[in-house]
């Protein structure tokens, strides 16, 4: 198989805006990486894109190697991802914070914990972003999630003490937030996000 370029207009996963109080939510772990998605249709891989475009392998634009990686790896994620649009987050070595992992290492989390959480029905060579809370959504409770992230390490890479922060999915509004140790300054903004996306996130 060749990943070309697809046809079809791109469509990137949405800028994430910073939080305020209400509703029930799910918190994963906010991982410093690249934005990665696979597109799929009639059980084939049509598309690999980064938040911006559409990329292939060994090109300049290949997202630290995401497009050689969905190739290498093509029969299995078409079977069990599916038809659809599918986003996460390309980490790990020589990626953003890295996480501590070297050479080659590099891993793909899926953004759908609802779906993909458990490791029977994704793919072997994915993960999803690790569940942190899922309640009310309070700033009592960001604050105790992250309080516990930051003083036990990342959950998607044990070990590595600096994780970055949260991200929080609203289900009934479909509004996704994020919350970073960088720019936690109480002041809590929220934004409706692309339908398709947000489901993408939790379902």
């Amino acid at each position: 198989m060749t990943i070309t370029i697809p046809e079809r207009e791109f469509e990137s996963f949405q800028k994430i805006s910073r939080a305020k109080q209400g509703f029930g939510c799910v918190i994963t772990e906010k991982l410093d990486g690249s934005n990665g998605q696979i597109l799929i249709e009639d059980g084939k891989i049509v598309g690999v894109g980064s938040r911006q475009r559409w990329i292939q392998p060994g090109k300049l634009t290949d997202n630290y190697g995401f497009a050689r990686y969905i190739e290498e790896n093509e029969e299995e994620i078409a079977a069990k991802l599916g038809d659809g649009q599918h986003f996460g987050e390309w980490w790990g070595s020589g990626i953003q914070r890295a996480y501590g992992l070297t050479g080659s290492d590099k891993r793909f989390s899926l953004f759908n914990t609802g779906r993909w959480s458990d490791a029977a029905v994704r793919p072997s060579c994915m993960s999803a972003v690790p569940v942190l809370y899922a309640g009310e959504f309070t700033r009592a409770a960001v604050e105790r999630v992250m309080r516990e992230l930051a003083e036990g390490g990342s959950r998607a890479a044990p070990g590595f003490m600096r994780p970055e922060g949260i991200i929080i999915y609203l289900p009934g509004p479909r509004i996704l937030l994020k919350e970073t140790y960088e720019h936690s300054d109480g002041k809590w903004k929220s934004a409706p996000v692309n339908d398709n996306a947000a489901t993408e996130v939790a379902a």
